[in-house]
């Protein structure tokens, strides 16, 4: 059993920043990559960025040169450092997690989404 628990959403102004955490508990033997996904109302959900367990990272072109992916392996946590935010940011933010449940299995774990909204 894992489970994902993120934080730090909230509302700010455009232009303001957020820092978003998620940490993973339960059976772990270990994390594979780790990202972040929003959905915004009417729309899809769609990866924001993700990191390798060698921190490796991708960005949607949406958001590249203004949020940071980072985790904290030793702790099973995954962040997200969001700046210079823009009301079409507003979205539910959720965390995903490839985990390692044991040697030879891996499964995919979502949280229950934070809620960021960016205001003008």
């Amino acid at each position: 059993q894992v489970q994902l628990v993120e934080s730090g959403g909230g509302l700010v102004q455009a232009g303001g920043s957020l820092r978003l955490s998620c940490a993973a508990s339960g059976s772990i033997f270990g994390i594979n990559a780790m990202g972040w996904y929003r959905q915004a109302p009417g729309k899809p959900r769609e990866l924001v960025a993700a990191i390798t367990s060698g921190g490796s990272t991708n960005y949607a072109d949406s958001v590249k040169g203004r949020f940071t992916i980072s985790r904290d392996n030793a702790k099973n946590m995954v962040y997200l450092q969001m700046n210079s935010l823009k009301p079409e940011d507003t979205a539910v933010y959720y965390c995903n997690a490839d985990v390692r449940i044991s040697l030879y299995s891996t499964r995919g774990y979502w949280g229950k989404g934070t809620l960021v909204t960016v205001s003008s």
